[in-house]
């Protein structure tokens, strides 16, 4: 691909692409498949010609991936302090364990 293509070209280059070996790989399903171009071009002209419908329906569909994005976010960060916690806790009893052992020493 070319600096001088647009994004929306490569897009149609790499759909153009990945029908290409569906149809490789899957011969027979290949006459079941719709046209990527003609699809590309409907979903472009509804944005143009409905920007917030399309934005609305956009931002819908999109709303779960980013819900289930903050879960997961947000149990990652719980897991990542219980660990922490559990670091220091064991940091000091080993320091404790070490402090013991010297004042025994002496």
């Amino acid at each position: 691909m070319s600096t001088s293509d647009t994004g929306f070209s490569c897009f149609l280059k790499l759909m153009y692409q990945i029908q290409d070996l569906c149809k490789s790989l899957f011969p027979k399903a290949a006459t079941k498949m719709f046209d990527i171009k003609a699809w590309a071009e409907y979903v472009v002209e509804w944005a143009a010609k409905d920007p917030y419908g399309f934005l609305t329906t956009v931002i819908l569909a999109l709303t779960p991936l980013f819900l289930a994005s903050a879960v997961l976010s947000w149990k990652l960060a719980k897991m990542i302090e219980a660990r922490e916690k559990e670091q220091k806790k064991k940091q000091k009893r080993q320091e404790n364990i070490a402090k013991a052992k010297r004042l025994k020493k002496d």
